[in-house]
């Protein structure tokens, strides 16, 4: 019998320190160094011409803006990846972005807009921040760059175009059961 306790509290000890370090390394969106990580969905993002801080930012931006629970945060960097590949080569977009985001921050307070730990208070100030023409450029411009995602497309239920597949008629384009 003490075998199987010592055995027991071994296998405990390892799991705790399993649980541990998986909690150190699932922190969220880190920020490093000209990349932005997330280390629990396993993707990076490379920054060079934003600050990391502003792109991951631009990404809770992007959540706030068009929630989806079932859409990773990975689909939201890939929408907004945009902004850091076009501020590269256009100095006037790249002064643009910063500068609305460092806006945004300063009307959040302590901690700036990361540091709103609700949604609902981000969306306060989003809704606050909607007269700005920076807000619109993104707003709008992730009507394209989140949802024309291949990848995202089953998520929603999207086989994409049905034209090479014969059109919508024949297949099923009345069997919708979420509506």
């Amino acid at each position: 019998m003490d075998d199987h306790h010592e055995h027991a509290h071994k296998a405990d000890i390892s799991r705790r320190r399993f649980i541990a370090r998986s909690a150190l390394g699932i922190a969220g969106i880190a920020i490093a160094p000209g990349a932005l990580l997330n280390a629990s969905e396993a993707w990076g993002l490379e920054v060079a011409a934003l600050k990391p801080e502003t792109m991951k930012t631009l990404v809770l931006i992007a959540r706030d803006i068009y929630p989806h629970d079932r859409i990773a945060d990975r689909y939201y960097a890939i929408a907004m990846k945009e902004y850091e590949t076009k501020s590269a080569s256009d100095p006037a977009l790249k002064k643009q972005v910063e500068a609305f985001v460092a806006r945004l921050d300063k009307s959040a307070g302590a901690g700036g807009y990361l540091g709103k730990g609700w949604e609902a208070e981000r969306v306060a100030l989003l809704q606050k921040a909607s007269g700005d023409p920076m807000f619109e450029k993104i707003r709008s411009g992730l009507v394209v760059s989140l949802y024309n995602q291949k990848d995202v497309w089953p998520i929603f239920g999207y086989e994409g175009e049905s034209f090479s597949k014969g059109g919508y008629i024949n297949r099923g384009f009345d069997d919708i059961d979420w509506l």
